[in-house]
């Protein structure tokens, strides 16, 4: 997860965490209650599978000029917050309600009930799908926090990682 509100977070999330290209996107996590504040949606997306514009009173000017530019150029513009369309997760109290706790807190805090989110893995490799994996991924990568459970693992904190020098040609790449 990372906070949308920051301008670089998702170049950071791109190159430092995932190993890919700083444009690609995230899926944006929001509460379903907020939903219509931030996206041109209507509908129910806990599975990241609609993809719906940002709405306009929420993008960058950045978003706006795109219209202006063809090709690559569209590449180059320095991504702020949330690209103009993007694949939305729309978290319920019902269904979520350990994810909806932590949007809401964001919230409360910060104003703002979105989050950055996106598979965890490293580009070309399956999603982790253990408690082993997640800390083998977190330790490789720039993460700064690991949360498994309640308990809350910070980088800083953790003993010097050995690893195989190869470990990222272990799988192909996309």
């Amino acid at each position: 997860l990372g906070d949308a509100r920051h301008p670089d977070m998702q170049k950071k999330m791109n190159l430092k965490i995932k190993f890919r290209e700083g444009f690609r996107p995230f899926a944006p996590a929001v509460l379903a209650e907020d939903v219509t504040d931030w996206f041109d949606l209507t509908q129910s997306s806990p599975y990241m599978l609609i993809v719906a514009p940002v709405a306009q009173h929420r993008r960058s000017k950045d978003h706006d000029d795109m219209s202006k530019l063809f090709g690559i150029d569209k590449l180059n513009v320095v991504r702020s917050e949330i690209p103009a369309v993007t694949q939305v997760q729309t978290v319920h109290q019902e269904t979520n309600p350990e994810f909806h706790s932590l949007l809401s807190e964001f919230k409360k805090r910060h104003g703002c009930s979105v989050l950055l989110n996106t598979s965890f893995n490293v580009r070309g490799e399956p999603p982790v799908c253990t408690p082993e994996e997640a800390y083998t991924c977190f330790m490789r990568t720039d993460m700064d926090y690991l949360v498994i459970g309640s308990l809350l693992l910070s980088k800083s904190e953790q003993p010097a990682f050995e690893h195989d020098s190869d470990w990222q040609k272990e799988f192909a790449l996309d």
